[in-house]
């Protein structure tokens, strides 16, 4: 049985190892990941999926702002253990994730991600076309959802991260982590 919870301290390693199997140490040169770094995910919104005690999904959403000063969430890393990809846990912590957001009054979510995929939970291209990242982007895959009709209307500009920002232990934490993972390649 799959339960899905608040991300909680001891869970950050486990975290990284299921990041690092799924996407590699490529995504720490994501745009996405500077508008993470350094920020803790928006408060309630870092989601652990677990199985047995053991950790097998997680998504986070970040508080951002578009350049005319909309306020949104980005959402990122969605990532589920390669051993149960394709049974439906991506999905059902998107759907946690959106009604969580919603639930604490959040307007829209952006994400850069394959649209096939995040169509069947209502983003569009279309939602973000007036809006970029703070860096190298795949334009196609940005996409946008509206939680609140009309909260991507006229946001135009250069996303800004504006979540508070992470405290230092698990900075040094993620920090260790990274250059353990580069001591290891």
């Amino acid at each position: 049985m799959i339960q899905i919870r608040d991300e909680i301290a001891s869970d950050v390693a486990a975290r990284e190892h299921l990041l690092d199997a799924c996407f590699g140490p490529g995504r720490f040169l994501k745009t996405s990941q500077r508008l993470r770094e350094g920020r803790r995910p928006a408060r309630g919104l870092a989601l652990s999926a677990l199985r047995d005690e053991t950790l097998v999904g997680t998504v986070r959403l970040w508080d951002v702002e578009t350049g005319c000063g909309r306020p949104a969430l980005l959402l990122g890393p969605l990532a589920v253990d390669p051993a149960l990809q394709g049974a439906g846990l991506g999905g059902m912590l998107m759907r946690t994730a959106l009604a969580e957001a919603t639930d604490r009054g959040h307007g829209a979510v952006l994400l850069v991600g394959d649209a096939p995929y995040y169509a069947r939970f209502g983003f569009e291209r279309a939602k973000a076309d007036a809006l970029y990242m703070p860096g190298p982007f795949e334009r196609e895959r940005f996409l946008g959802l509206e939680l609140k009709a009309g909260a991507l209307t006229e946001a135009e500009g250069v996303l800004r991260a504006t979540g508070a920002l992470d405290a230092l232990p698990e900075v040094a934490a993620e920090a260790a982590a990274a250059a353990a993972r580069r001591r290891a390649a």
